[in-house]
């Protein structure tokens, strides 16, 4: 029979709980909660550390299948009550699901990219849902990873988790502070770097080759990318709009540019497989 936690001041639920609500939290414990069925179940597959997990009784009846993979993954799991599950979600109706991951010591390096294949650079990126939508995007296309610049939002964020359905697992992703020498070292593996901006004056997608190994850069939502961004890559390069609106949000944007940019890619793998 599994313990039943019943309280929301229990100490294991209280850590939980601040680590869903504060990111300083989460920096300073290296640790971040996965909420939902699904979701902890993606973090169970990975290289992830599940410290723990907690699932109420309805959950476990109707999400029995997944739960069994998570257990096998984590070293401890508790039954909780529905009031506690309450004091664990950043939703308004959660599934019952939750696990406490520890954040990865070391993320992958630029040193460690390849020279090859096709990369999106979030730089300054503040809002955790664009962020989200960009690594799903990205590997659902068929991305090489996903760059992030500068001082982005927290990627171990409820939102950002949730945007992301499971890609932050899976895709390669990459931090680096310090964006004069993350483009440094872009040139030095030899990619060509484009910075997409709204501006006529810029070069259409539509006009761009992108047959060589290539980073994307996407600037912050509300200024764009930095000057030390735009002066150190190949080319500015824009998204042709026929309405009225002068520009799309960070994941709209990123969508349509890793869309065009894999076209190519995407094409002959599907002539291949008929």
């Amino acid at each position: 029979m599994l313990e039943i936690i019943k309280s929301r001041k229990n100490e294991e639920i209280k850590l939980a709980a601040k680590l869903v609500d504060s990111a300083s939290f989460r920096r300073e414990k290296g640790m971040f909660v996965v909420e939902g069925a699904r979701l902890c179940r993606d973090a169970a597959l990975s290289n992830v550390e599940i410290i723990s997990a907690y699932f109420t009784e309805a959950a476990q009846t109707k999400y029995n299948d997944y739960i069994t993979q998570i257990i096998q993954e984590c070293r401890s799991y508790r039954l909780i009550e529905e009031h506690v599950a309450d004091a664990l979600s950043a939703t308004k109706h959660n599934q019952g699901v939750f696990c406490v991951c520890r954040i990865p010591e070391q993320h992958h390096s630029m040193m460690d990219m390849k020279a090859s294949g096709t990369y999106i650079a979030l730089e300054q990126i503040q809002d955790p849902a664009n962020l989200g939508s960009v690594l799903r995007t990205a590997e659902a296309l068929g991305v090489s990873g996903v760059l992030f610049l500068g001082d982005c939002c927290d990627i171990y964020s409820p939102k950002a988790l949730r945007a992301s359905m499971g890609a932050i697992f899976r895709l390669p992703f990459y931090i680096e502070k310090d964006t004069s020498f993350a483009m440094k070292e872009l040139k030095r593996k030899a990619f060509a770097v484009f910075a997409a901006v709204p501006s006529e004056q810029a070069q259409s997608i539509l006009e761009t080759d992108f047959s060589k190994p290539t980073v994307m850069l996407i600037g912050n939502e509300g200024n764009g990318l930095s000057k030390i961004a735009i002066n150190a890559c190949d080319a500015c390069v824009t998204i042709p709009m026929m309405g009225r609106a002068e520009s799309l949000n960070a994941a709209s944007s990123a969508a349509i540019l890793m869309w065009e940019m894999m076209r190519g890619r995407i094409d002959v793998q599907l002539e291949e497989s008929v």
